[in-house]
């Protein structure tokens, strides 16, 4: 999207999942959600780890956000 290639996309629903490591910053990753945003997609960051640890409970997550049943907050 634009100038920025995002993990996961899901048009339908407006939903942007973003899969998240130790390289990440909390600038360029701030920018680069206002943007998506702007488009009027919805980002879920998603630290790494927590897809290791808990991968039923990350796509749980991701589809209640997805079907509107959560709004997204920090995993």
């Amino acid at each position: 999207m634009g100038r920025y290639v995002v993990d996961f996309i899901c048009h339908d629903r407006r939903l942007i999942v973003e899969l998240d490591g130790s390289q990440h910053t909390v600038v360029a990753d701030a920018e680069r959600t206002a943007f998506l945003e702007s488009q009027g997609y919805q980002v879920m960051r998603i630290w790494n780890p927590d897809v290791f640890r808990n991968l039923t409970g990350v796509l749980e997550t991701i589809l209640a956000v997805a079907e509107g049943r959560l709004f997204d907050g920090p995993l």
